[in-house]
């Protein structure tokens, strides 16, 4: 069983930077692909960002490409998620979540989940 805890949300300006960290526990996090969701007031959870087991591959949503950068540490069992230029917008719970080798955009796939951290961006 995978534990996921997201940390690094906040509250910042828009046009600032957050680095979101997502630490895991319990498994072999190496043979793990990572996800970036999230989830704005009143709307669904969204595909953000993804990154393969064997960070040949990564996914983004258009809406945050060329702002939002994941990345993995297999040493600290640790993805992040760089975000620059922050937008209202971008206002949302995050969350990562983890399923064995290949990432993919759909939140169906994914078999372990964190519990969230808060981004607010005001503009």
């Amino acid at each position: 069983q995978v534990q996921l805890v997201e940390s690094g949300g906040g509250l910042v300006q828009a046009g600032g930077s957050l680095r979101l960290s997502c630490a895991a526990s319990g498994g072999t996090f190496s043979i793990y692909a990572m996800g970036w969701f999230r989830q704005a007031p009143g709307k669904e959870r969204v595909f953000v960002t993804a990154i393969s087991w064997n960070d040949r591959n990564t996914y983004t949503a258009d809406s945050v490409k060329g702002r939002f950068t994941i990345s993995r540490d297999n040493a600290k069992n640790t993805v992040y998620l760089q975000m620059n230029s922050l937008k209202p917008e971008d206002t949302a719970v995050y969350y990562c979540a983890a399923r064995r080798y290949y990432a993919t955009t759909n939140g169906y796939e994914y078999d372990y989940w964190g519990h969230g951290t808060q981004v607010t961006v005001s503009s």
